[in-house]
């Protein structure tokens, strides 16, 4: 797909965000990095302590990132499709973890 690509749907989206994924590594570190992020969000809500929701933001996108630069070599989707990726990432943490998607 082109860059010039604009998705309307996250239907339309999610193909090309699991093309931009393929690599084992890249979704082993997606995976890790999404349920680290769950995990502090829920540490979060039950201590209060809103910092969580931050640090929690900045590991999870860290794992995914480096998923992208070292075994990916393409630019994360975040960057054009926030939203979407988010979305996406946690779609894509689902199917791993039910075994739709090979972990």
């Amino acid at each position: 797909m082109s860059n010039e690509t604009r998705y309307r749907t996250f239907s339309e989206f999610y193909p090309f965000y699991l093309s931009e994924h393929q690599n084992r590594i890249s979704r082993r570190l997606h995976f890790i990095g999404t349920s680290v992020a769950a995990i502090l969000l829920l540490l979060t809500i039950f201590t209060q302590n809103w910092w969580l929701a931050l640090v929690a933001l900045v590991q999870g996108y860290a794992f995914a990132w480096l998923g992208h630069f070292f075994f990916e070599h393409n630019k994360p989707a975040t960057f054009q499709y926030p939203r979407l990726s988010f979305i996406g990432d946690w779609r894509m943490w689902w199917e791993i973890l039910i075994g739709k998607i090979r972990f």
